[in-house]
């Protein structure tokens, strides 16, 4: 069986940075304990709070992890745009008893990048991953010379390509399945639902394109699954939603329990809680506000913050993010390390099974 890029973890299973609190310390060195690479998601912490949670992985595991940076975002933003959604959210306000953020939220669009970068490179971790851009040629190799393996997530063979040139080790191909938000480097609500396509068809695009490993992100549920990745080009497959249902995982009881839940069927790509277009579970939420969501991101994510708490709080999955990838109904609540074992074996059975089916038709 073959292992994650440049040796990093045994198996070539990789645990998403899914950030809002899913990818706690906790789950990520239990996937690094069992050999799968385990990540922190450093976005929507500051920089302080990433360090905090980099300590206490070091505390856990003595294995390789990464940390996942969100690039800073320069589009413009309609402040108008902004306003009228947050009078469309209005009675969401009154039904859960709060009060829409009021600070100002067009300026906060950097998620501190510098300040987390300058941790990074002062403190260095063994994988830093980018997500909704990708980084100028002197971060990359600023992080290279002090022993960082870098990634960037593309969810094209233009992206890819731009991330070759910067000077990344290599590219997390996110396929249109995924879970949670596009990665795309820029939002264009133009090309909404488009911006990616199949993870599959994507993986041999990219393959052909760069001279970049490849871990593959997009619906990964399975071993079978992860197998027929790395028999497209991939070195490793990174499963986000898979580990969601994790005791270890961060997210809320009521979101790992929607994802098996017969009442949710399917998936879409949605604005209404960030103002970036991600995928999840379809609520009430989602179909009522949905439309009238703008391409605001981060601010519709600071504006709807207190909605999403108060939701939870409430126990109330209509009114939640319920971020998941379009395999969610073959979530596992397995433990974080059980269920690296049992997809590490799932991937070894369809291997040899691939490699037994191929020894005969060679006969």
């Amino acid at each position: 069986m073959s292992s994650a890029p440049n040796g990093l973890s045994p198996y070539p299973i990789v645990q998403a940075p899914m950030a809002g609190g899913a990818s706690c310390p906790v789950l990520a060195a239990a996937v690094c304990e069992a050999g799968g690479l385990g990540f922190l998601a450093g976005g929507y912490k500051t920089a302080d709070g990433m360090y905090q949670e980099i300590k206490q992985v070091r505390a856990l595991t003595r294995r390789r992890f990464g940390v996942n940076l969100f690039m800073p975002q320069t589009g413009y933003v309609d402040p108008a745009a902004v306003e009228a959604y947050r009078g469309q959210l209005a009675g969401e306000a009154s039904w859960y008893e709060i009060s829409l953020a009021e600070e100002d939220i067009i300026g906060t669009s950097d998620d501190g990048y510098d300040a987390k970068l300058a941790i990074l490179l002062e403190d260095p971790v063994p994988v830093v991953s980018f997500t909704f851009g990708c980084p100028a040629f002197a971060a990359l190799a600023a992080l290279r010379k002090v022993g960082t393996y870098t990634v960037v997530t593309v969810t094209s063979v233009e992206e890819a390509r731009s991330a070759q040139h910067a000077g990344a080790d290599a590219v997390c191909v996110q396929g249109a399945e995924a879970g949670g938000h596009q990665g795309t480097h820029r939002d264009d609500p133009q090309i909404d639902g488009t911006a990616t396509v199949g993870l599959l068809a994507l993986v041999a695009q990219v393959r052909e394109a760069v001279a970049l490993p490849i871990i593959a992100a997009g619906g990964v549920m399975r071993g079978a699954q992860i197998a027929a990745l790395l028999a497209a080009g991939a070195e490793s497959a990174q499963l986000g939603t898979a580990f969601l249902a994790c005791p270890e995982s961060g997210a809320d009881p009521v979101h790992k329990k929607a994802l098996t839940d017969p009442l949710f069927v399917r998936t879409e790509l949605t604005r209404a809680f960030s103002g970036r277009p991600a995928r999840g579970l379809v609520n009430r939420f989602m179909r009522e506000h949905g439309p009238y969501a703008p391409a605001a991101y981060p601010q519709v994510h600071h504006l709807t913050s207190g909605l999403r708490k108060a939701a939870a709080a409430a126990g109330d999955a209509q009114g939640m993010a319920l971020w998941a990838g379009q395999g969610h109904r073959l979530a596992r609540p397995l433990p974080a390390g059980e269920l690296v074992e049992v997809l590490a074996a799932e991937l070894a059975e369809a291997q040899s099974t691939l490699k037994a089916t191929q020894m005969r038709s060679a006969s």
